[in-house]
């Protein structure tokens, strides 16, 4: 079980990480003129997960493994139904609006910077199942839409890579 301290260092780090990537997602947005878009999820990056920090999320999301499957099941159901960037808050992907799809991609990538995996590679493999999101939606060219803006070619050079 993770001490008080590395609980909370693990749950600001996440945190940060995810505010840090709306706030990079939120300047592309703004640049290409969707500024509303942008300010909006610059805003809920600041508010991120907030709910972590209370009652039964706070006790056991983060615990580590000696966690009691109960109760981390209790504390994910919780967080996931009270949290608009999840998909279970609205019932699957596909009722998401385009805003808490940007958040959840941030919330993705974060996590994918957290452990060292390929944000993309995880999208197929296991979200798409996971979330069933259809190929066809609006949704699912959102999420492409935010994984390229987020993930923008980092052996550009500088000309290329727009200017926010």
């Amino acid at each position: 079980m993770y001490r008080p301290e590395e609980h909370l260092e693990n749950l600001v780090r996440h945190i940060e990480l995810v505010r840090e990537a709306c706030l990079l997602l939120g300047r592309r947005l703004i640049a290409q003129g969707r500024i509303d878009l942008g300010r909006i999820l610059i805003g809920l990056g600041h508010v991120h997960d907030a709910s972590k920090f209370h009652g039964i999320e706070w006790q056991y999301l983060h615990v580590g493994p000696d966690a009691p499957p109960e109760k981390l099941a209790m504390a994910i159901a919780q967080h996931t139904q009270t949290n608009p960037h999840h998909p279970e808050y609205w019932g699957g992907v596909e009722n998401m609006p385009e805003i808490y799809v940007a958040e959840m991609v941030c919330d993705w990538y974060a996590r994918s910077q957290e452990f060292g995996t390929s944000l993309r590679d995880w999208i197929r493999s296991e979200a798409i199942t996971r979330f069933k999101i259809d190929h066809e939606s609006e949704q699912y060219a959102w999420i492409q839409q935010f994984l390229d803006l987020l993930l923008l070619n980092s052996f550009k050079s500088k000309e290329e890579i727009p200017r926010i």
